[in-house]
């Protein structure tokens, strides 16, 4: 387990964490992509896939979220912007092979 950020004092600490993240980051959209499977299983039509207003709800709270911890809400608005996109193309494609 890598050190928490505030108890690093050299530069290998710090990339030994940021790694370690970016792994459980990686994990994390695995299990939000597995979502997105089972959203375009449950959707009964194709235009369901895409929905601004879920859309917005979802950046909006992310914006919210990082706020609160301190984090840059732009900073995170523009993530979470290509993550909804991204998450929503794969949507796309996974209901398509389903029906197909």
């Amino acid at each position: 387990m890598p050190q928490a950020p505030d108890d690093c004092s050299t530069m290998s600490e710090v990339r030994l964490g940021v790694d370690a993240t970016d792994r459980e980051l990686v994990a994390l959209l695995d299990r939000r992509f597995g979502y997105m499977r089972a959203a375009a299983r449950i959707k009964p039509t194709r235009d369901a896939v895409r929905d601004e207003d879920r859309k917005a709800s979802v950046i909006a709270a992310a914006v919210k979220e990082a706020e609160a911890v301190g984090i840059p809400g732009d900073v995170i608005a523009d993530i979470w912007e290509r993550l909804v996109e991204g998450s929503i193309a794969y949507e796309f494609e996974k209901w398509d092979q389903i029906r197909d």
